[in-house]
């Protein structure tokens, strides 16, 4: 059921991505509301299809984006990793977990993003891109991490619900 409905959720925030997060920049950087959803779905306690989740945003944001094939298909889960180990180690505060895992996987799509473009003949340059568009993102996900955490901690809540002891 959690991997079925990671289509419709991921697909209504990659249009909302696109479609209006998008044309409010600071600079040039925007926020990631995919990559977002899936670090929080991934530092959900009971949640087992973090994968999955990973693999779909990455289609869906390879089909829609200007990207390189693949460059999401490769960073999305190496997010989704780094917030699995996260939510291992840092258990008791999954807010914590999260902001480190935004900083992280935001940084690391970027470098992803930045070789991907390297590799096809784009070349940016690194210092005018990590000023301009990469920390203007990663200050814009931080600032929705925690609204993201919070609705996608609910969606599992709702598709996960806690047994109760009798």
């Amino acid at each position: 059921m959690a991997t079925f409905i990671a289509l419709p959720i991921l697909g209504i925030l990659l249009i909302l991505q696109s479609a209006i997060v998008s044309r409010i920049p600071l600079l040039h950087g925007t926020a990631d509301l995919v990559l977002l959803a899936i670090i929080a779905w991934a530092l959900q306690k009971r949640v087992a299809t973090a994968w999955q989740w990973s693999i779909i945003g990455g289609l869906l944001v390879t089909i829609v984006s200007a990207l390189p094939l693949g460059a999401a298909l490769i960073g999305y889960p190496l997010a989704v990793t780094f917030a699995l180990i996260l939510r291992q180690r840092v258990w008791q505060v999954p807010i914590l977990a999260m902001f480190i895992s935004t900083f992280v996987g935001t940084l690391v799509m970027h470098i992803i993003s930045l070789v991907a473009l390297r590799l096809v003949g784009t070349t940016l340059p690194l210092r005018e891109a990590l000023n301009l568009i990469t920390l203007p993102s990663v200050l814009l996900n931080l600032l929705l991490a925690i609204p993201v955490y919070a609705l996608i901690g609910d969606l599992a809540n709702w598709l996960y619900p806690e047994e109760l002891e009798v």
